[in-house]
């Protein structure tokens, strides 16, 4: 008797562990025409938010995050395919992506400074 509660006890307390430090499980949402999807990392932040159509194509505006919850991306796509300006942030950088046809069309840098966006051209 004495063993099975020491069984119990151990298994309870590795699952209140387990519940802190286990990563998050992908969440995917059917809301009418589309997929709501939440991507998380290993750690439980949010790695990716966005929506898929029906037939499984990337669409809409997808955001992507580090481990630290901080902002990495913003894309956007039409029936799987890139299209407008995506943005990029790379420490004190942003990089502005546009896409015609799938394909980039320019990229522009800016220097980040303080909560300001600076332009790198002349």
């Amino acid at each position: 008797m004495i063993a099975f509660v020491l069984v119990l006890s151990a298994s309870m307390m590795y699952g209140q562990a387990c519940s802190k430090t286990c990563s998050k499980k992908n969440s995917y949402v059917k809301n009418g025409d589309i997929i709501e999807a939440i991507i998380y990392h290993d750690n439980g932040a949010v790695a990716q938010t966005g929506t898929y159509s029906l037939d499984n194509e990337l669409e809409g505006e997808w955001i992507s995050y580090d481990t630290k919850g901080n902002k990495t991306a913003l894309a956007n796509y039409s029936n799987g395919k890139k299209v407008g300006t995506w943005l990029f942030y790379q420490g004190d950088e942003m990089k502005e992506v546009t896409y015609t046809d799938t394909r980039i069309a320019e990229v522009k840098t800016y220097a980040i400074q303080d909560t300001r966006v600076v332009s790198n051209r002349p």
